[in-house]
């Protein structure tokens, strides 16, 4: 039987690949198991420090599998049927510790949209395109897309995407900020894992405070935000020496003399 999740590991990063291509990569109850599990398992394991998260063939995920949930087999309403998909998933990429990166090599589609929202970074090819199907399928998002999306593009530009259910481009949304860059198809993968590079080489205890005060700064306000920042920064300093900062402060020097030419 084909694994529904494909995990591998090089160098401290993880990819993990939606491997239901004949489906494009729809969410199967097992799919939404499997990647659950492996997030869990991952923000675990301390030889992993950044995870890319993509789909295999010309899809990144067309959403939840409606057939599946079509079919009533565990229940008489899409929440019965759907069971497990807002108990889990979504939540276990919230509480994921380390970066996670969203390689985007084709189109994400309602769910499958709200995957990628809720990832730290976005990296799309130029054949991806995304779009939101809900008010299409006659359904509610329920992980996150109606708080996240107008809080990263604006609201009018969230209406038009919610109301309308059209596809946005990777180009437009690139200019519109919701993808971070966008490359050739072939080469979305090699730029994630640069990317992923880059993370590994800072310190990786900051990167891990850093995601969590960026991810509850956005969820409240700037106010709130602020005195957390304090608060945590104050914390995370009492265990940093001084002759630490000094090591590391040469360290990035060097790194801004060889990337600006100066030696």
């Amino acid at each position: 039987m084909t694994e529904v999740l494909k995990i591998a590991r090089d160098g401290g990063v993880a990819t993990l690949t939606l491997n239901r291509p004949e489906a494009r990569n729809a969410l199967s109850a097992a799919l939404r198991g499997a990647l659950t599990d492996a997030l869990r398992a991952l923000a675990a394991d301390e030889s992993i420090g950044v995870a890319i998260l993509t789909g295999e063939g010309s899809a990144f995920c067309a959403g939840n599998d409606l057939k599946e949930q079509g079919s009533g087999e565990r229940g008489g309403n899409v929440a019965e049927a759907g069971g497990d998909m807002n108990a889990g998933l979504i939540p276990a990429i919230e509480a994921f510790p380390k970066p996670l990166i969203a390689a985007v090599n084709g189109f994400a589609v309602t769910a499958g949209f709200e995957l990628v929202l809720a990832c730290d970074i976005i990296v799309a090819s130029e054949a991806a395109s995304f779009a939101d199907s809900h008010v299409r399928v006659g359904v509610l998002p329920g992980w996150g897309l109606s708080q996240r999306l107008p809080r990263l593009i604006g609201f009018y530009r969230a209406s038009e995407i919610a109301y309308t259910g059209r596809f946005v481009s990777a180009a437009e949304a690139l200019e519109w900020g919701l993808a971070n860059r966008v490359v050739p198809p072939e080469r979305l993968q090699a730029e994630a894992r640069e990317l992923a590079e880059q993370i590994l080489s800072v310190h990786p205890d900051a990167v891990r405070g850093y995601k969590q005060l960026l991810r509850a700064g956005f969820a409240g306000t700037l106010g709130e935000g602020m005195a957390m920042e304090r608060e945590r920064a104050t914390e995370f300093a009492r265990g940093v020496r001084a002759e630490t900062i000094e090591a590391r402060r040469e360290g990035v020097r060097q790194r801004g003399q060889r990337e600006v030419g100066g030696g």
